[in-house]
Parts: structure tokens; C-alpha cells; sequence
């Protein structure tokens, strides 16, 4: 019953920056962590980054930290991805998820739709 939508896709060339959206809606009051995945083509969905939207704590993975800012609008129903230095490797479909608790890293309950960005070199 929660509904997830992405925006900020697009095209953009290496070393480039990028900013992703995730707007939360409907009965979001349970969902207290968002993260962001990330399908590339010939790969499996991978897990990119996570935020509480109650504590702020974020997670990275190892192949983005340092270049990807997750972070949270003050209503805590918009949650942001930042991308700076982007490779022609973080091209994929970015997904962002949504679950109540638990591992931050799997297991996400709702998911929007996707949008894709796309590093050209």
C-alpha cells in the first residue's frame, strides 16, 4: 500500500553528477528504511544504498561510497541519491525500495517503478 516513484534519470557523460528522487505515498508510516538498487544490464539487482528515515543512518555499498550521498527530505517521505564521478559502470535501471526495518541491505517490501540512468563515456 505504499507507492514509490523515481525521477531524476537521464543521460549524462562520465564524471558527471546526478541526482535521483524517490517520493514515498500512501500508508508510509511503517516504512522506516529506503534504499536505492540498481539492475545494469547482463548484471543481477544490486544493492546500492540505504537511509532510516526516523535515525538519518545511511549505508553504501562498497562500489558507490564515496561518490553516492543518499540522503532525506525534512518530510521523510522524499529520500534523494546523489551521484557525483559517474562511470560508464553505473549505468543501470535505479530502483528505489522501501521496507519497515530489519536488514537494511535486502528483503524490501515496495518498489517503484525505475528509472534509468545512463553514464556515456
Amino acid at each position: 500500500q505504499v507507492q514509490l516513484v523515481e525521477s531524476g534519470g537521464g543521460l549524462v557523460q562520465a564524471g558527471g553528477s546526478l541526482r535521483l528522487s524517490c517520493a514515498a505515498s500512501g500508508r508510509t508510516l511503517s516504512t522506516y528504511i529506503t534504499g536505492w538498487f540498481r539492475q545494469a544490464p547482463g548484471k543481477e539487482r544490486e544493492f546500492v544504498a540505504a537511509i532510516s528515515r526516523t535515525t538519518g543512518n545511511t549505508y553504501y555499498a562498497d562500489s558507490v561510497k564515496g561518490r553516492f550521498t543518499i540522503s532525506r527530505d525534512n518530510d521523510r517521505l522524499t529520500v534523494y541519491l546523489q551521484m557525483v564521478s559517474l562511470k560508464s559502470g553505473d549505468t543501470a535501471v535505479y530502483y528505489c525500495a522501501a521496507k519497515s526495518g530489519g536488514n537494511v541491505y535486502a528483503d524490501y517490501n515496495y518498489w517503484g517503478q525505475g528509472t534509468q540512468v545512463t553514464v556515456s563515456s
